[in-house]
C-alpha cells in the first residue's frame, strides 16, 4: 500500500476515438491497478475520475466513493464516448469542477496534495499550455502519461515542473501494465516521515518526496514549520459566542454579561426575565431589561410619576393625528371626524370632497414629444390621483379623457366606465402619442365632441357642471384664443395646468375666471402631484347635485316649498344680521299673497 499520507487524485482519461476497444481495457486495468495499491477513504487518498473526447464526462468525483471495490465496479461500466480530443476542455474541468470542495476536494489549509493524471493517446484538438499553467497555478501537480500515438510537446506543456518525474510516454498500450507500476513508485516515492528525523513536535504528515508537520487542536505551527504553540481559541473568531469568549489552553468557554445566563447550547445568552418574578406591581406592562425592569403603559396612556401607574393620554393633543378636519380623543385612542355633508375616507383621516356633488370632468393631457416617456407615466399617476376624488358613478360624477399631440384621440369619453377602479385602469393602458402640441386642436375636439351628448355629457338643463381640465408641458404650436373662448362660452368651466416649460400666458387664456383659482404651474413633473390639492375644492362644487326636476310654480306643493325654503333663508340672513329692514317687509307682503292663492285654491 502506498502510505505517504492522503492525497486527492483525478485521473483523467482520453477516450477519444483513436483509442480502440481493447487499448482502452488496459487503460481501465492501468487505473484500477494504480487506485489497488492506495490507501483509499474518506480520511486518506480520495480518487476520482472523468473521462473526455469532445466532452467531458464525470464517472466519479473525490466524495463519491471510498473504497476501492466501489471504484473498480464504477470504472469497468465506463462507456468510451469515442470522439474528438479535447484535451485542453478537460483540464479546464479539473480546475473549476473536480477540485472543488463541492466535488469533495480538501480545502486547500489542510495541505492534502492535489494530483492530476492525464492519460491519452493523442495530440490535443484544443489548446493546452494556457490553462495548463491556470491548473498548476491554483496548486494542481499534472502528471502526463502519453501512450504510443502521443504528442510530447504537449506532455511537456501540461506536467508539473520537473518535467522528468511528471512527464511519461509508454511505446503501446500492452506496456501501460507493467509501466503503472514503475509510475505507482513515482507517485507514492518513500514515507519521508519514517524514512528520516522529521523534527515535528506532534505529527508529521508525508507527501510524495517529502512531508510537512502539523499541530494538535489548540495548537498553531510556529514560524519554524516544526514546533507548536497553544492558541488563542477565541482569536479566530469562529467560537460562536454570543458575549464573551474565555479561553482556555487549547480549547474555550463561552460566558455571558451580567443580567443574562448561558443558554443550553453552550454559546448563546437569554436575558433573565426579571418581569417573571411577579414583584414589579406594573399596571399595564413590565419590560424586562439587563439587571433589572421597567413598566409601560399601553397606547393612549402615560406613565405616572410612580413609574407604575397609566392613565389615558388625550392623543389628539400629543400626537400628529393627521385629521383633515377634526381628531375626538377616546380612552386610549382617537378618531377623525368630518364636517357635515361630507364623508371619512378610508384612510381614516381625510374627508371626500365630491361624495356630494356630480360633474362632467374631461380631462386633456399633452401627449407631444418633449413630456418624454417616463414623465407621461407621472401624468397618468396625476390623472388617477384626480379621480380619486370623485364620487364615479352614471348617475354621479362622469369622466372622459383625451389625449393630444400633432393630432387628437379621445382614449374614453364620459359614458365609457361607470366607477373608478375602471377608469384608473383604462389610465394606467393609455399609450404615450409623442410628436407636436397641438393644444388649440385639443380644445376644438373637446368643445365639439367631448362635451356632446352622443359622448355621454348630460344635457344642460340637467344643471351638471362641465368641468375640462387641460394639461400641458410647453408652447402649443396653434392658435389656443378662440377655442379656449368658445370652451367658456359654452359654459364649460376650464382649468389649466402647466409644467416645465408650458406658457403662462397659455394657461390663464384657457382659465376660467377668477383665473387664480383655474390655473396652476409646477416646475417639473416629479413635484407636481401636489397640484391635486390646489384643484380638490375647486372641480368639487357644492352645486350639481343630480338632475333637477322642473315643477310648474302654481302648484300647491310647490308653493308650500317655496314658502319653507323662504323660510329658512330669511331664517339664516336674520342670523348673519345682513337683512335690510324693508327687503323683509317686501319678502312678508310676498309670503301674505302666496297663502291667499293656497287658500283660493283650497
Amino acid at each position: 500500500k502506498c502510505r505517504t499520507g492522503p492525497l486527492d487524485i483525478v485521473f483523467v482519461i482520453d477516450s477519444s476515438r483513436s483509442v480502440r476497444p481493447y487499448e482502452f481495457e488496459t487503460m481501465r486495468r492501468f487505473m484500477i491497478d494504480i487506485i489497488g495499491n492506495l490507501d483509499v477513504g474518506p480520511n486518506a487518498t480520495r480518487v476520482g475520475v472523468i473521462q473526455y473526447s469532445s466532452q467531458v464526462q464525470n464517472i466519479f468525483s473525490l466524495k463519491t466513493f471510498f473504497t476501492w471495490a466501489d471504484m473498480e465496479k464504477a470504472i469497468n461500466s465506463i462507456i468510451p464516448l469515442a470522439q474528438g480530443t479535447m484535451t485542453g476542455l478537460a483540464i479546464q474541468y479539473v480546475m473549476n469542477v473536480a477540485f472543488t470542495t463541492q466535488e469533495g476536494a480538501r480545502p486547500p489549509h489542510k495541505k492534502i496534495p492535489r494530483i492530476a493524471i492525464i492519460v491519452t493517446d493523442g495530440r490535443p484538438q484544443d489548446r493546452v499550455t494556457e490553462v495548463a499553467t491556470q491548473a498548476r497555478n491554483a496548486g494542481i501537480e499534472i502528471y502526463a502519461v502519453g501512450i504510443q500515438r502521443a504528442d510530447m510537446n504537449s506532455l511537456r506543456a501540461m506536467a508539473s515542473p520537473p518535467l522528468e518525474e511528471h512527464v511519461f510516454l509508454v511505446e503501446s498500450f500492452e506496456l501501460i501494465q507493467q509501466f503503472g507500476k514503475q509510475f505507482q513508485d513515482k507517485l507514492c516515492g518513500v514515507d519521508m516521515c519514517v524514512e528520516q528525523e522529521h523534527g515535528c513536535q506532534h505529527s508529521c504528515i508525508s507527501t510524495p518526496g517529502s512531508f510537512y508537520c502539523e499541530c494538535n487542536p489548540g495548537y498553531r505551527l510556529n514560524v519554524d514549520k516544526k514546533t507548536c504553540s497553544p492558541i488563542d481559541a477565541c482569536a479566530d473568531g469562529r467560537h460562536g459566542c454570543q458575549h464573551q469568549c474565555v479561553s482556555i489552553r487549547g480549547s474555550y468557554s463561552c460566558r455571558c454579561r451580567p443580567g443574562y445566563y448561558l443558554s443550553q447550547n453552550k454559546r448563546s445568552c437569554t436575558m433573565i426575565d426579571y418581569c417573571s418574578f411577579g414583584n414589579h406591581s406594573c399596571q399595564h406592562e413590565c419590560v424586562s431589561i439587563p439587571n433589572g425592569h421597567y413598566c409601560r403603559c399601553r397606547s393612549g396612556y402615560t406613565l405616572q410619576p410612580d413609574s407604575k401607574s397609566c392613565r389615558a393620554t388625550d392623543l389628539c393633543n400629543g400626537v400628529d393625528h393627521g385629521c383633515e378636519f377634526k381628531c375626538v380623543s377616546t380612552e386610549g385612542s382617537y378618531h377623525c371626524m368630518c364636517p357635515e355633508g361630507q364623508q371619512l375616507q378610508a384612510d381614516g383621516k381625510t374627508c371626500s370632497k365630491c361624495g356630494s356633488g356630480h360633474v362632467d370632468l374631461v380631462m386633456v393631457i399633452d401627449g407631444s414629444k418633449s413630456v418624454r416617456p417616463q414623465n407621461f407615466e407621472l401624468v397618468k399617476q396625476f390623472v388617477n390621483r384626480i379621480v380619486d376624488l370623485l364620487d364615479v358613478s352614471p348617475h354621479g360624477t362622469r369622466v372622459g379623457l383625451v389625449q393630444y399631440s400633432s393630432r387628437v384621440r379621445t382614449e374614453f369619453p364620459l359614458n365609457k366606465y361607470h366607477s373608478a377602479d375602471e377608469i384608473k385602469k383604462a389610465v394606467m393602458d393609455v399609450e404615450y402619442m409623442e410628436k407636436g402640441t397641438m393644444t388649440g386642436l385639443a380644445l376644438k375636439h373637446m368643445v365639439e365632441h367631448s362635451f356632446s351628448e352622443l359622448e355621454g355629457a348630460r344635457p344642460l338643463s340637467h344643471n351638471i357642471p362641465r368641468i375640462g381640465l387641460v394639461f400641458t408641458d410647453g408652447r402649443s404650436q396653434d392658435d389656443i384664443s378662440e377655442w379656449a373662448r368658445r370652451a367658456k362660452e359654452s359654459g364649460i368651466v376650464m382649468f389649466a395646468v402647466g409644467v416645465g416649460k408650458a406658457v403662462e400666458e397659455e394657461l390663464r387664456a384657457i382659465a376660467s375666471e377668477p383665473v387664480e383659482q383655474h390655473f396652476s404651474y409646477s416646475a417639473d413633473f416629479t413635484t407636481m402631484t401636489h397640484l391635486v390639492e390646489n384643484f380638490s375644492l375647486n372641480i368639487c362644487p357644492e352645486e350639481g347635485k343630480g338632475e333637477t326636476e322642473i315643477r310648474s310654480p302654481c302648484e300647491c306643493e310647490a308653493l308650500v316649498q317655496f314658502q319653507t325654503n323662504t323660510v329658512a333663508i330669511l331664517q339664516s340672513l336674520t342670523d348673519k344680521n345682513i337683512l335690510w329692514t324693508h327687503s323683509l317687509a317686501q319678502m312678508t307682503a310676498r309670503l301674505e299673497e302666496l297663502e291667499k292663492q293656497i287658500a283660493n285654491k283650497k
